[in-house]
């Protein structure tokens, strides 16, 4: 299975265009340049440092630095340089800011057709990450994420294990919300099910989820089978009815911008008077339009990451926001440890999904703890209840 053929390898390391470029990149002292810039970063050039850049491959220098995170995901994939922690790696890149010092002229096309990709977004549109993520094997996503099967930030303030981290989340939101035997939940996104059949199983709650992956919904109505749980292949924009309680779990990073006030009115519309709706998101400090070139072209095509404001501006005149719970420095642990996990199932999965593969999920799972190590990224869970609140909300945490 390759899924993640470069453009960085159709480059012939003998042909005369790459001698004639390489040659003009050699007498500018690109390696130079590149490790000047690394040294900013307390990253050396071939050091022993677990963060430290070993280079396998010359051509690595002058993709980098017309390339941006974009090069320096698919050289790694290509082979082109090694780290044992990239997650550490990523981290120092980010603290100095070195993304605005090199000259991405590659990721400028990737950034801005994800910008025009993201404005239109229509709803089939919607199904398309399904299809290129979420659908690629549950074999993959069951043993890499464990049981429960949670795609989203594990709760560690207390637990010791991947699985705890997880229930332990999954209880904080039902606690978050005050959800109650009987009560009627939409899960936006629901994922493998794992909410839906916790909240039935544990509080005696109904639950309407849905997904807009085939896969997904086939594992959750498995899962949920004989429990008062219906789970839908829907996108979100077209449910329109009334739920005690609204859950989102790990979807928002999907909506992109132009569409946060639609999602937010069809939460209100959907939500009943006296009701919670818990958004449970990745975000960021800074207000984007687009994702990092490399996850947008290889891992999460059209996802954007929400700021605050504008999260705040989508749900203005709409929701009281009643909690705003940051505990994103949790996520890098979760990362890491779906990534321990995917390694001990590799060698099953390696006959269907080959090296590159390997190469790309494992560059994925640490350059994005390192988002996280270096507070670039948060996760954020943000209790909002309809606009005037029917009740005084206590904070749960």
């Amino acid at each position: 299975m390759d899924r993640t053929a470069h453009p960085l390898e159709n480059r012939s390391a003998g042909s005369p265009l790459w001698r004639t470029v390489s040659s003009l990149l050699r007498r500018r002292s690109w390696r130079d340049r590149i490790t000047e810039l690394l040294a900013a970063a307390d990253v050396r050039v071939d050091g022993v440092r677990p963060w430290d850049l070993r280079v396998r491959d010359e051509r690595f220098f002058p993709a980098l630095f017309t390339g941006g995170s974009l090069a320096l995901g698919e050289s790694y994939v290509a082979g082109w340089w090694e780290a044992e922690a990239i997650d550490e790696l990523v981290c120092r890149l980010l603290a100095a800011d070195l993304e605005h010092q090199i000259v991405s002229w590659r990721a400028l096309p990737v950034a801005a057709a994800a910008r025009i990709e993201n404005a239109l977004h229509a709803k089939r549109d919607a199904f398309d990450i399904g299809a290129h993520h979420y659908d690629i094997g549950n074999d993959l996503y069951a043993r890499m994420l464990g049981e429960p099967i949670c795609y989203s930030c594990g709760y560690w303030r207390q637990a010791e294990t991947l699985e705890d981290a997880q229930r332990a989340k999954l209880a904080l939101v039902c606690r978050k919300i005050g959800l109650q035997p009987g009560d009627r939940v939409l899960d936006i996104g629901c994922g493998w099910g794992s909410f839906a059949h916790y909240a039935a199983t544990t509080y005696g709650a109904e639950v309407v989820g849905v997904t807009v992956s085939d896969e997904q919904l086939r594992w959750a109505r498995a899962l949920c089978e004989g429990l008062p749980v219906e789970i839908r292949l829907q996108d979100y924009r077209d449910v329109d009815e009334p739920f005690d309680h609204i859950v989102s779990i790990g979807m928002f990073e999907h909506v992109g911008p132009k569409h946060y006030r639609t999602y937010m009115e069809v939460a209100h519309r959907s939500l009943g008077d006296g009701g919670v709706f818990l958004l449970h998101t990745i975000g960021t400090n800074v207000s984007e339009s687009h994702i990092d070139p490399w996850m947008h072209r290889h891992i999460f095509p059209n996802a954007v990451l929400p700021s605050i404001r504008q999260i705040g501006e989508a749900i203005e005149g709409l929701f009281v926001m009643e909690d705003w719970h940051n505990f994103g420095p949790y996520y890098a642990r979760t990362l890491r440890s779906w990534l321990d996990r995917f390694d001990q199932a590799w060698p099953d999965l390696e006959p269907r999904f080959g090296q590159r593969f390997y190469r790309m999920w494992r560059y994925y799972l640490l350059a994005c703890a390192g988002t996280f190590l270096s507070r670039t990224n948060q996760l954020w869970q943000i209790v909002l209840a309809k606009q005037p609140p029917a009740r005084c909300y206590e904070t749960v945490r």
